[in-house]
């Protein structure tokens, strides 16, 4: 018995790939049903590719399409077109479906299951022990006791928000097929419609903007000011939620290491395997990419040193340049001459879109 241990899009990718092919499969996902995540939710056409592989369409549920990308900084604008098709769809709609997938499949899905320590191939769930022939770490950002991140050397004093806004008729007409990204001192917004007409915001933000902002109303409230492009957008805008989600601590930038002493039947995806900066939109295609990928090397006996091998190594270069063009943007001084200059040539944006994809992956 093959147990994966969470239910996001690398898990159910795994849990599916793996029923497919005939194995048996126990997924256990904490949350007893689904909900929102705090997650760009920008589904680009590598995560496509997989969602067709499942029979999933985001168009039949609800997302609406996305194909151009606006850069801002301050009072700058710069917009250019996606080198593809995406979509906005809520991770808590797709994550229903990739499950509801899973379970057509043949794999067993127990919900409201927590994990809390792993030792070696048995877990120590809220529901008692459980032995694994193999085991599937998809726990996303939430490390397990017995099996956590090491992170040195990776960009932990970010601190993620995602809500959920209404935007008034003329705002959310502009921001229809676009997705932007805003760039301010100390950190950078996402922004774009997902299905059901609301407009996601999610934005990174370092800690000591925020400890100096005062909390996140005092937050949003500054950078409204300080991107008068976000202010017109939420002008007239209704927030969602009572209270945005928030994450913190996250390493960004990491990939994991074998070590000689890994267990060879527990593979790691998605976040445990590799966390790209989000503002790539590759976080999801990453997450779901490394599931399919770790259900094929069990298929095929790949022990799980190999599979991290393999996987470290091919998302090198896409990780590379992600992290390079987050330290670019980091400089305020130097935002505005990013978008200026992707003014000038708007092929520029369009290949930094492409440059940061996994490749040939889809």
């Amino acid at each position: 018995m093959t147990v994966v241990v969470g239910g996001g899009p690398a898990g159910a990718a795994a849990a599916w790939h793996l029923a497919r092919a005939g194995h048996a499969v126990r997924l256990l996902e904490r949350d007893s049903a689904p909900r929102d995540r705090i997650c760009g939710e920008f589904v680009s056409v590598e995560a496509q590719a997989v969602l067709r592989a499942m029979d999933i369409d985001p168009a039949a549920l609800g997302a609406p399409a996305i194909d151009r990308l606006r850069l801002v900084s301050g009072d700058r604008v710069a917009e250019a077109p996606l080198p593809f098709r995406a979509y906005g769809l809520t991770r808590k709609t797709m994550d229903a479906a990739m499950l509801d997938r899973a379970a057509g499949a043949g794999a067993v899905i127990e919900r409201g299951v927590t994990v809390r320590e792993i030792g070696g191939l048995r877990l120590a769930t809220d529901a008692g022990a459980i032995d694994a022939a193999r085991l599937v770490l998809a726990s996303g950002k939430h490390d397990v006791r017995g099996a956590k991140r090491v992170s040195r050397g990776t960009v932990t004093d970010l601190i993620g928000f995602k809500s959920y806004f209404r935007l008034a008729a003329a705002p959310a007409a502009a921001l229809a097929g676009h997705i932007e990204i805003m760039l301010f001192a100390g950190g950078y917004a996402g922004l774009q419609l997902v299905e059901g007409g609301r407009a996601n915001l999610c934005l990174l933000v370092e800690r000591r903007r925020f400890d100096a902002a005062g909390g996140w109303p005092a937050l949003q409230q500054r950078l409204r000011r300080d991107c008068r492009h976000l202010g017109e957008r939420l002008d007239g805008a209704v927030e969602l939620l009572d209270r945005p989600l928030t994450v913190a601590g996250v390493p960004y930038g990491f990939r994991y290491r074998p070590r000689p002493d890994d267990l060879p039947a527990l593979y790691r995806v998605g976040d445990q395997c590799a966390v790209v900066p989000s503002f790539s939109g590759d976080g999801m295609a990453i997450a779901m990419h490394s599931g399919r990928a770790a259900a094929a090397a069990i298929v095929a006996g790949v022990d799980a040193r190999a599979f991290h091998a393999a996987c470290r190594a091919e998302f090198a270069g896409q990780m590379r340049t992600a992290r390079a063009l987050y330290r670019l943007g980091q400089p305020a001084w130097l935002q505005p001459l990013i978008v200026e200059a992707a003014k000038a040539w708007p092929g520029l944006a369009t290949r930094l879109a492409a440059w940061t994809r996994i490749p040939g992956v889809g």
